[in-house]
């Protein structure tokens, strides 16, 4: 699937907030770059980018999305 439609389905989980979608990507790319949590999804963190991945997690649904207060 192309980069522009995952960004887009990611972005329409977190209400089109961008700042949120940051966030939570960065959150999660940092535990996946770490190895303390594995992909929820079948990519390999040493062929893609760790940002990619979580980006790829968050469209599909594989992460509850928590807003923080």
């Amino acid at each position: 699937m192309r980069l522009e439609v995952i960004n887009a389905k990611a972005l329409e989980r977190y209400n089109f907030d961008r700042y949120l979608l940051a966030k939570a990507v960065g959150k999660r790319a940092e535990q996946l770059r770490r190895g303390t949590h594995k992909p929820l999804v079948d990519m390999d963190i040493k062929e893609y980018k760790a940002t990619d991945i979580a980006i790829y997690e968050i469209a599909e649904g594989k992460l509850e999305i928590i807003s923080e207060s």
